[in-house]
């Protein structure tokens, strides 16, 4: 019985343990996003906070001058030192906008959250169509892209003896 009550008390304390750790883990990543924030204000609007699907806090921005967009994303692990982690270029073409670029580390869910952003910087807008190509260079990775842009209930339309294709997203859908 003794052994038993020792075993608990162990677990009990690794529990807080963990616990004390996790709770220091998230002060810091608190501290450095609000350091974060002060530097990249500086030169961007700050559209929000999120969560990546690793639980990983980041702070996503937007540089917009009418012409071109950025959405671009800094993850709250490490120091802002004036670069993104992950961004979407694109630029406006009446009433709808062009992606041009989707830049960064894959498989991270930076991509999921610059989209979700980028969706909504769209309808603040008032841009009606989010368009975008698939071009030779993307072959290499076209079943991610494909899964991705589907994810984001994007309309894909694929030309594989031309290895090319377009992308198109509507509010509405």
């Amino acid at each position: 019985m003794n052994y038993t009550l020792s075993a608990f008390e162990s677990k009990e304390d690794k529990k807080k343990e963990e616990i004390i750790e996790e709770f220091e883990d998230l002060e810091f990543q608190i501290f450095r996003m609000r350091e974060n924030i002060k530097e990249i204000a500086k030169r961007s609007q700050i559209l929000g906070i999120d969560q990546t699907k690793e639980q990983k806090w980041v702070i996503v921005y937007a540089e917009d001058d009418g012409n071109l967009c950025k959405i671009m994303l800094h993850d709250c692990e490490t120091p802002y030192n004036g670069k993104w982690d992950f961004s979407i270029h694109a630029q406006y073409d009446e009433n709808k906008i062009h992606i041009d670029d989707i830049r960064g580390e894959e498989n991270r869910g930076f991509g999921t959250v610059c989209m979700k952003y980028l969706k909504e910087h769209a309808e603040d807008q008032n841009v009606q169509y989010i368009t975008g190509d698939i071009v030779k260079r993307d072959w290499d990775h076209l079943d991610r892209l494909i899964h991705f842009y589907k994810k984001h209930n994007f309309q894909i339309d694929i030309e594989h003896e031309k290895k090319q294709g377009e992308i198109y997203w509507n509010p509405s859908f």
